[in-house]
């Protein structure tokens, strides 16, 4: 299968290739700079790294990955300072056009967009802080590059299901005796995928039990193509999802399920937002989505990024002002 990128103007083509030569390859040994995620040959870990390219000052990189990777082993997130301030909405107003909106508030960090293909999932762009592969400003070169996929931020894959991330200080989590461990970033790469809906989304959590140690708890906005989102978070230590009632949902730093919705503007970024997509009836593009975002942006807001559900069209802005246009070609 071939898929082709457009980002900036510029045609890029992603060309996945067979499974021969990965399939009885070995993992490759954990180590400093060593990649663990990596199932490629030779000539795919060659033309991922040759794709490395800069393309903003922030410092914002690009990266088109070859080949197949293991999304259940490898490289977590493990953030040691205060918590993500992040905001994300979904809005569906305008059911041809639902839209996935967010902001990324953290550290001055590297960042990369990411583009996947692998055999047995689905195409996806997702952003990827490259300081949790412990890279610095230069990536060019770096194999630990080669686990990019298994950290992204937020994302769309090639079906329209959107999900990002934010902080939740009051989350937990049991462990379910049976389900294997994945980071609670990682999960995104599972979504990104195998699920195609929001329902196939919260399947996917479903099936793991989430690691919060050695950073904050999160919860997570889902949002796909037909214009369903849910809030998934982890409350007194059970998984409990909170699906989208109306033409849009909203989430911060606040808890949402079993919250009023008078409670939860409260919180001055989620109020700003409640009270744009109620006044645009949640039908907003790109450009309005952003200065949405832009409202509700802070000191520490690396990117802002929107994705187009059904268009797979991704406008994202960083924090040095650059902004870069990509397609998502969508099936």
């Amino acid at each position: 299968m071939r898929r082709i990128f457009l980002g900036a103007g510029l045609a890029l083509l992603l060309a996945t290739t067979g499974c021969a030569g990965t399939d009885d390859a070995p993992p490759a040994p954990a180590g400093a700079g060593v990649p663990i995620a990596s199932r490629q040959d030779a000539d795919e870990i060659g033309r991922t790294l040759a794709s490395v390219r800069r393309v903003d000052k922030l410092p914002l990189y690009e990266m088109t990955y070859v080949g197949r990777y293991d999304a259940t082993v490898g490289t977590d997130a493990k953030p040691e300072a205060s918590s993500f301030g992040c905001s994300l909405f979904a809005a569906s107003g305008d059911p041809a056009r639902p839209l996935f909106a967010r902001n990324f508030d953290w550290e001055a960090n590297p960042a990369m967009v990411l583009r996947t293909d692998p055999p047995d999932g689905y195409a996806s762009v997702s952003l990827v802080d490259l300081s949790y592969l412990g890279i610095g400003p230069d990536p060019t070169g770096d194999r630990r590059l080669l686990d990019a996929p298994l950290l992204p931020f937020d994302g769309m894959n090639e079906r329209g299901l959107a999900v990002g991330l934010a902080a939740d200080d009051g989350a937990t989590v049991k462990p379910v005796p049976g389900r294997p461990t994945v980071g609670s970033v990682r999960i995104l790469r599972l979504v990104l995928d195998r699920a195609a809906t929001v329902d196939e989304a919260v399947a996917v959590f479903g099936r793991y039990n989430l690691d919060f140690d050695g950073g904050p708890p999160l919860h997570y906005l889902l949002a796909d193509a037909g214009g369903r989102s849910a809030v998934v978070e982890f409350v007194d230590g059970t998984m409990r999802i909170q699906r989208g009632e109306g033409r849009w949902q909203a989430l911060t730093n606040v808890p949402v399920v079993g919250v009023s919705e008078k409670k939860r503007r409260d919180d001055r970024r989620y109020g700003v937002i409640a009270a744009a997509l109620e006044r645009a009836g949640a039908r907003v593009d790109a450009p309005a989505a952003l200065r949405i975002l832009d409202e509700v942006r802070q000191g520490h807001t690396r990117w802002s990024v929107t994705y187009g559900l059904r268009s797979g069209e991704v406008h994202l802005v960083t924090a040095t002002g650059g902004e870069r246009r990509y397609r998502l070609p969508m099936s």
